[in-house]
């Protein structure tokens, strides 16, 4: 059986709560959290991205997120929460559904970068 993108969105959004950028700037100034842009590069290079957040394009996700990968970004840590976002939504929330996949029990999706600047929340200018 194959899937469609609607029916990986669906099984992304059932596993991987939405939040506000009100609630993700709660989570922020707990602590322990890691902030993961999943644009591409030239996306960031263009607007920047919420401060301090990780930018892996999403077609680096896997490599950087699994400690057994040459790749691996010792930055993805499962005792964090980690908050995923992109332009829109959609790539962070099949992101998110890929970090839960890999053992982070802490995963939330933020949405588009816009409605965290819109925010007012603070970002790393490119």
């Amino acid at each position: 059986m194959t899937a469609s993108v609607k029916q990986l969105m669906e099984a992304a959004n059932a596993v991987v709560p939405k939040v506000t950028p009100a609630e993700a700037k709660a989570m922020i100034a707990k602590g322990n959290t890691l902030i993961v842009d999943v644009r591409d590069t030239a996306e960031v290079a263009s607007n920047g991205k919420i401060a301090n957040a990780v930018n892996v394009s999403r077609g680096m996700l896997e490599f950087r997120a699994d400690p057994e990968s040459p790749y691996h970004d010792k930055a993805f840590d499962k005792s964090k929460t980690v908050i995923v976002y992109c332009a829109s939504g959609g790539r962070a929330a099949l992101s998110g559904k890929v970090l839960k996949d890999f053992g982070f029990a802490n995963v939330v999706n933020l949405g588009g970068f816009k409605d965290w600047v819109d925010s007012g929340g603070a970002v790393d200018k490119p």
